[in-house]
This record gives structure tokens, C-alpha cells and sequence, in this order.
């Protein structure tokens, strides 16, 4: 009988181990640990500030102390001897100078690596078990509480192809004119499925306006329940607000439900306006990969448009932009 090949390892290693997950599973934790320890003592992160002690580096900063602490003991109460010398003062620091530049990965880069780990590269509707976990995601690095399911009421897919829809009227008479910038895309020729955002033009509001700039398309229509439901449901999905993160880049939008489609054949799951798919994939996006979640947000506190989480401060803690 011939022997088997020999292994290292290192090379049973790199079998077993998936280091990019695990890479990505510890500054997901990194996040979740700073939020919670912000949260319950905001006054011990405000004196770690004062003293230019960052938290993140407050374990490396503890290992100086006390570093310095066993150096000082060990040469006042050492006599001195042949023994071998300490390294030079300009090794040390250079140390210390690397161990303190070691880069904390963008929260977007983050997610799109996440994102490209767990999701297949075909769309489909996904597992309950894979839906929590984007649940998550999105909570502790998007800093949006999004779920699958909400209220009892869930889409047919989450995960799905997002296509390019035009403008809708905001009201009777209304023309792509009052739509500026956004005027190639055009203006549909009927009412979206909620009708028209205002009755008349002088009974329109900033806050309808907003709802069309940064609207969102689901396929309602295609729900199991309803033509059951219909009346319950039309009013449940009314301006419904969604999370759309596209899968690609991790750019992210919350949108308000405010027409039905698009129709199974086209092969598309969701629509957006002009200004939504702008914003996910740039002004020649046209279709593409989305996760689309509900917004939990019971208190009206989120606002419709981008989630720019690279600029903004995730549970009041400092983050680094691409």
C-alpha cells in the first residue's frame, strides 16, 4: 500500500479555515463590541477621548502600561550583569508605530465582502436562517434596522433583480417638468398603483414629494394572499419604507412602496426611481442584484434617501470612509 501525502499544518490549515469569513466575522464583532460598550458607558468613552485613547486600541495601550511597569521593576530591582541587553529605543517605537497603523476595514467594504461570501451569485428567494443573518448585517453596519419579515407580512423574495422605473405623477396634470434634474427617464403615463401622491398641485407636500423622488416597486400583485387580503394589504405596503442594498457595491437607499410591479415576465423583482437607482449603481444603472428589507421603524425617525454609513457614525463611534 502507498503512503498517503504528507501535510503541514498550515496546509490542513487552509483546508479547514476559512480566514476571510473569519477575518470578517471578527470586525463585525469589533463593531458590535465598540456599539454596546458606547451605549453603556458613554462616560468612560469620553475620558478615553480626553486622554487620546482610542477604544479600539485600549487593550495595546493597557500592554504599554504595563510593559513599561515590568521594564522599570525588573531594572530597579535587578542588579546590573552580563546579561542581554534590551532592543534600542527606535525598534521599539517602530513597533509600536506599526501595531497602531494596522487599518480598521471601511464598513462598505466590509459588507460588499460579506455580502459576496454568503450570497449565491444567481438571485433567489432566501432561507429564513440566511435572512437573520442580513439582518444583523444591516443592522450593525448599515446602521438600519431591517427585517425579512415585519408585521407578520413578508415579500416573495428579498433577494431578487431591481429594474429602472420612470417618474410617477404627483398629482393630476403633473409633467416631467416638476421632476428636475432626473428629465431622460421620462414620466409614466398612468397613476402608480396608490394613485396619485396629492389630489391637486397646491395640496402637495415636501414630505409626498420625497416619498416619489425616492420610491420603491414591489410585486404586491404576486402575493399568495392577495386577492384575499387586498384591502389590509394595499393599505399595509402604502409608502412602506425598504432598505435596497445593492449586492454588488453595498451602496444602500430607503425607498417608500409607492407602485406594484414589475410584471413576472420582464424577470425582474423590484423597481426604483430614477433617483433610487442612481444612487445604487450610478446614472447608467439600469438592473442589477438588491436585498430589499422593511424598515423597522415604527416611530418615523428614518429618512427616505441614501444610507451613506461610510460617512456617517455607527452607534456614535468614528468610522473610516473609502
Amino acid at each position: 500500500m502507498g503512503k498517503l501525502p504528507t501535510q503541514t499544518y498550515h496546509e490542513i490549515d487552509e483546508e479547514r479555515i476559512d480566514f476571510e469569513f473569519l477575518r470578517n466575522k471578527l470586525k463585525l464583532k469589533q463593531i458590535e463590541a465598540k456599539r454596546a460598550f458606547s451605549e453603556k458607558y458613554p462616560h468612560a468613552i469620553n475620558f478615553l477621548l480626553e486622554k487620546g485613547v482610542q477604544l479600539e486600541k485600549i487593550r495595546e495601550h493597557s500592554a504599554r502600561i504595563l510593559g513599561a511597569g515590568a521594564m522599570a521593576g525588573s531594572l530597579l530591582l535587578t542588579p546590573p550583569s552580563g546579561t542581554k541587553a534590551l532592543p534600542p529605543p527606535h525598534e521599539i517605537i517602530e513597533k509600536i508605530k506599526a501595531a497602531q497603523a494596522a487599518p480598521i476595514t471601511p464598513p462598505q467594504e466590509m459588507l460588499v465582502a460579506t455580502l459576496t461570501e454568503h450570497l449565491p451569485e444567481k438571485t433567489r428567494p432566501l432561507s429564513r436562517e440566511e435572512e437573520k443573518y442580513l439582518e444583523r448585517i444591516f443592522n450593525e453596519v448599515v446602521g438600519v434596522s431591517a427585517r425579512a419579515t415585519l408585521e407578520g407580512e413578508h415579500l416573495n423574495t428579498t433577494y431578487g433583480l431591481i429594474g429602472a422605473e420612470q417618474h410617477l405623477r404627483l398629482f393630476p396634470g403633473d409633467t416631467i417638468a416638476n421632476h428636475k434634474p432626473y428629465l431622460k427617464e421620462g414620466i409614466a403615463p398612468g397613476r402608480g398603483a396608490w394613485g396619485f401622491f396629492a389630489p391637486s398641485k397646491t395640496e402637495l407636500t415636501a414630505d409626498l414629494e420625497e416619498k416619489e423622488r425616492w420610491y420603491a416597486v414591489v410585486q404586491t400583485l404576486y402575493l399568495p394572499d392577495w386577492n384575499k387580503r387586498q384591502p389590509y394589504l394595499k393599505n399595509w405596503y402604502k409608502y412602506r419604507k425598504v432598505l435596497m442594498v445593492n449586492s454588488k457595491n453595498g451602496n444602500a437607499v430607503v425607498a417608500a412602496v409607492a407602485d406594484s410591479g414589475p410584471a413576472a415576465w420582464t424577470g425582474k423583482h423590484f423597481g426604483g426611481s430614477p433617483e433610487v437607482m442612481e444612487y445604487l449603481g450610478g446614472p447608467r444603472y439600469k438592473k442589477g442584484p438588491v436585498i430589499v428589507f422593511f424598515v423597522d421603524d415604527p416611530e418615523n425617525k428614518i429618512p427616505l434617501g441614501p444610507v451613506e454609513y461610510n460617512k456617517i457614525n455607527i452607534a456614535g463611534l468614528p468610522v473610516m470612509e473609502i
